[in-house]
């Protein structure tokens, strides 16, 4: 399988203030990524993901390491004419319609004039705008104004797209219509990058994730590798009138409607116990639901992990 993306050891220092302070934004990331993944980029607000893809597409120049696409150098016109950018905070002309806006970022694409309605057309169906197309962007919503984003980043039908934060400041309903556009993207054989803070959102759309937390890679994998399969914890519910509610030992009552008990345990083993010692007594069992860690509670591991790590750092320096 293609290597789309390739970066080795990209590192990015800032210099700020009066005293030009030297901060690092980005530190020693090399990863891969291959043709027809979507690849979920993690971290919280300020750890360089932002930073990373401004690299990425040439807008700012690395401090050292290098980066590659279709083994193209970054920045080149090889390497940017394939791709496809959404900007964390893009900016319209706000007195342009929707499609004016789409004609305009096609011709700066060089998409040829007689293509060019054709092509837009197509993208406004696909992210569901053809009805507003006429509409000036000052009366789109957010999420319209995502969908508009992701658009004006396919419009030169480029192989590899790369979203910014594309789900960020969407209410539920925005941020599920860009899911459903990234899969599709994935359906017509994009390769797709995208960076984000909202974890479920990964979880349901990545083959793999990096993890960044203050400007180091700290992890890359598919997410049934990097969670781990330990159950964490273990629900039951349970419809257990007297004399079976008292026999139910070993769990914390989590809620509880009349007869029905809903009881969380540590393990499987005594959820098993309680549950057969409760259906002796008469009770019923409703559910049994594991809980297994999900990528947030991988991602409070890792970011616990690395403030553990700073402070023992800190400690040591000041002996």
């Amino acid at each position: 399988m293609q290597t789309i993306l390739r970066t080795e050891a990209l590192s990015k220092t800032f210099e700020v203030g009066v005293r030009r302070r030297r901060v690092q934004a980005v530190s020693e990331l090399s990863l891969a990524v291959a043709e027809g993944e979507i690849f979920g980029f993690v971290g919280p607000n300020g750890a360089g993901k932002t930073t990373t893809i401004k690299m990425l597409m040439g807008l700012i120049f690395p401090t050292s390491g290098r980066a590659f696409i279709f083994d193209a150098a970054i920045p080149s016109p090889d390497a940017k004419r394939r791709i496809g950018y959404l900007p964390e905070n893009p900016s319209y002309y706000e007195f342009l319609t929707g499609a004016e806006a789409l004609r305009f970022f096609g011709a700066l694409s060089g998409v040829p004039g007689a293509a060019l309605e054709a092509r837009c057309a197509e993208l406004l169906e696909l992210v569901g705008l053809s009805d507003a197309a006429d509409r000036q962007i000052r009366k789109y919503s957010k999420g319209m104004q995502q969908r508009l984003g992701i658009a004006q980043a396919l419009v030169g039908d480029p192989a590899f797209v790369v979203l910014d934060e594309p789900m960020s400041g969407l209410d539920p309903i925005g941020r599920k219509e860009v899911r459903d556009l990234i899969l599709e993207l994935k359906r017509r054989g994009k390769t797709v990058f995208f960076s984000t803070h909202i974890l479920p959102d990964v979880e349901a759309l990545a083959d793999r994730v990096g993890v960044i937390l203050a400007g180091k890679l700290r992890d890359v994998g598919h997410l049934h590798d990097l969670l781990s399969p330990r159950v964490r914890s273990v629900e039951v519910v349970l419809d257990a009138p007297e004399p079976a509610r008292a026999r139910v030992s070993g769990g914390q009552l989590v809620s509880q409607d009349g007869d029905r008990l809903a009881l969380s345990f540590p393990d499987l083993e005594s959820a098993n116990a309680a549950i057969s010692s409760a259906l002796s007594a008469g009770a019923a069992l409703v559910s049994l639901s594991p809980h297994r860690e999900t990528l947030e509670d991988f991602f409070m591991r890792r970011l616990e992990e690395g403030r553990a790590m700073g402070e023992a750092g800190r400690a040591a320096e000041s002996r």
